[in-house]
């Protein structure tokens, strides 16, 4: 369905039960977000926020699309992969032979809808130009800080809308905005966005580059922008798609080259001049659970502020998952299944995100297999797809087993892996907030080839010794004192994998512990240990997980073993993986290192004390307080 504006999608989430008024004083800088991080982390996702007292004129909307329900909601469908199939469906028909003439007439009701889906600019003004600020000011818009090491206020869900000078395409995106003044912004594209494309291009020209955000609206445009989509694609027809009615679009005041959603709630115009020196931005706290680090990046000068009379104020927070991006990413991983089915990998049967993964670091994809080598055909079309470029753990199954029962296809993974030949090491291109890597950027990656295999993939020299029930931890960690824990559980679910928290002492330290341990009998049916470091309770495996994915350079930091068996000419083979903080003194690492985000000690008190007042249900605690002993210092950056 359409929403006619915010207020209309507030208005369906509180009939639906989803949405929590909340009439207190709530502080915009940290308060907010706190609260948020406490209620995201419910089972299911929490409720969506209405902040109706922040100190300013408008209300804040947060956790708006923060559960799979209010996800669906705001795409308007009952399941989301309800998308999908009507995706995959269009595509046949499109693609289906057409033999006669009747074939061809058929399908003219499906384009003429196809058609009217398609954004138009009208005429005159819209409702988000109701009311124009006489004098443009950020400072009168209840912007969140997050985090207590962010560089300043963040606005968090931009639709950041640019053309391409010379073709004139227009690309909608998101990308965080900090406020450093009432009319400056900081614009943080990443290089490999298309923005940034036209930015280059602007400077090409040497031209001012106009520049349009639009806050709130039908919250399908907030999606569309965050949607990876080819670059020729415009964003504004998946909205209409999904909204199933064209988006009306009208010409911004200041910047009439640039058009905007004519029912968003705030439009803010303004230039990027590629001639001019760029800005130290950030540090922020991110999707990854990091705070990315500070940088240079262009600056977004506000040249008018427009907004509905009625409007408020959407935002998000981002940190450790899981959070309301978790469900926008849900909605990415049902919605474009079809189109990777139908145009790159169509032995594609399904595809997980999990949540530990922060979206790019950890994919699964189950296949139908039906040759030897598939996986790797598979990985190559994924790594070479648009925004899976980014990807870094790629793990591949086929029909053996669900992927969403994770126990039951770690069991079948396991069973068909063998480490030394099964696991294969690339490198590529990488997020640019990812920090594992030694280069920004670019660094390794990693395919797990999990499927049933044929003869041609099998390599005889290799044993496939049974899974050992359980290990002797105790032992162990008095025989390596620097080994602070073990989780060995997965080994009695008849997973051979392990986690080891390890506390650093010297270089090549996790290189050395691994091939030790190897060559203890014990793990002669291990085949695969992944390393945290000393801070981690390994005990927590989704907590571990998320931080091994984030910390994990897979080229650089992975060891395969291949131990000469005690049968002439046999092998048994095994991999360790180095999860750990990387650094100068230890690792020859030279980039900064990252802490991960928590909320400060008063914060937490102040949330702490107004609970009650604020009618959120029984207390519930800072999640903060479980990672709080895994920071190192006070600041963004860990200090070595």
């Amino acid at each position: 369905m359409a929403y006619k504006n915010l207020r209309h999608f507030i208005e369906k989430l509180e009939q639906e039960g989803e949405l929590i008024r909340i009439k207190e004083y709530v502080d915009p800088k940290l308060e907010i977000a706190e609260i948020t991080d406490r209620v995201s982390k419910m089972p299911g996702g929490g409720k969506a926020l209405l902040f109706e007292n922040t100190g300013y004129d408008f209300p804040v909307l947060i956790n708006s699309m923060g559960s799979y329900k209010r996800m669906c909601m705001a795409l308007g469908v009952q399941e989301l992969d309800d998308v999908a199939g009507e995706i995959e469906a269009l595509f046949k028909m499109l693609s289906k032979p057409k033999e006669s003439i009747l074939d061809k007439l058929a399908l003219l009701p499906k384009l003429g809808q196809f058609a009217s889906w398609m954004p138009k600019v009208i005429s005159g003004k819209g409702s988000c130009q109701e009311v124009v600020m006489a004098s443009p000011d950020l400072n009168r818009l209840p912007v969140l800080t997050c985090w207590p090491k962010d560089g300043g206020p963040f606005i968090t869900l931009p639709v950041i809308h640019t053309k391409d000078p010379v073709a004139g395409t227009r690309n909608v995106g998101m990308y965080r905005m900090q406020v450093f003044e009432k009319d400056m912004t900081g614009m943080h594209w990443h290089k490999h966005k298309v923005s940034a494309k036209h930015f280059m291009e602007y400077k090409k020209l040497n031209k001012r580059m106009p520049v349009a955000v639009v806050l709130g609206g039908d919250p399908v445009y907030t999606y569309s922008a965050t949607a990876p989509l080819p670059e020729n694609v415009d964003e504004y027809m998946l909205a209409g798609f999904l909204r199933k009615k064209k988006v009306e679009l009208v010409k911004c005041i200041t910047q009439p080259e640039i058009e905007v959603p004519a029912d968003a709630d705030f439009v803010i115009e303004g230039y990027v001049d590629p001639s001019e020196e760029l800005i130290w931005e950030g540090p922020f706290g991110d999707h990854t659970g990091y705070y990315s680090l500070a940088d240079w990046y262009p600056r977004f000068h506000v040249t008018a502020i427009t907004h509905r009379r009625d409007a408020v104020y959407p935002s998000t927070i981002v940190g450790i998952p899981p959070q309301e991006d978790a469900w926008i990413g849900k909605a990415t991983e049902r919605i474009f299944l079809a189109p990777i089915k139908m145009t790159l990998v169509p032995e594609i049967i399904n595809m997980e995100m999990p949540v530990e993964g922060v979206f790019h670091n950890l994919v699964i994809a189950q296949i139908k297999k039906d040759y030897a080598g598939q996986a790797q055909k598979v990985m190559n079309a994924m790594w070479g797809a648009g925004q899976m470029m980014f990807n870094k753990i790629l793990v591949v199954s086929d029909e053996g087993a669900g992927i969403t029962d994770y126990r039951q296809l770690a069991q079948y993974i396991f069973r068909n892996l063998n480490p030394a030949t099964d696991i294969y090491l690339s490198q590529g291109p990488m997020d640019v907030l990812d920090h594992s890597c030694s280069k920004m950027g670019f660094g390794g990656k990693m395919c797990i080839d999990g499927t049933r295999k044929y003869e041609e993939e099998t390599d005889n020299t290799y044993l496939q010794l049974p899974t050992p029930a359980s290990l002797d931890t105790a032992a162990i960690m008095q025989q390596f004192p620097d080994i602070k824990g073990i989780n060995s559980s997965l080994l009695a679910m008849d997973i051979s994998c392990i986690l080891v928290s390890v506390e650093k002492t010297r270089p090549f330290h996790v290189r050395e512990l691994n091939e030790q341990l190897y060559a203890l009998p014990a793990f002669a049916g291990i085949k695969m240990i992944l390393y945290v470091e000393h801070t981690v309770d390994v005990t927590d495996l989704a907590s571990a997980l998320w931080r091994f994915c984030n910390n994990l350079d897979p080229k650089r930091d992975s060891f395969i073993i291949n131990k000469p068996a005690a049968q002439a000419g046999k092998y048994i083979g095994g991999i360790g993986m180095d999860g750990t903080l990387k650094s100068r003194l230890l690792d020859n690492f030279e980039r900064d290192w990252p802490n991960i985000i928590v909320a400060d000690d008063d914060t937490i008190r102040k949330i702490d004390a107004k609970w009650a007042s604020l009618q959120l249900g029984p207390f519930l605690a800072s999640p903060s307080l479980k990672y709080k002993h895994q920071i190192y210092g006070e600041e963004a950056v860990v200090e070595q």
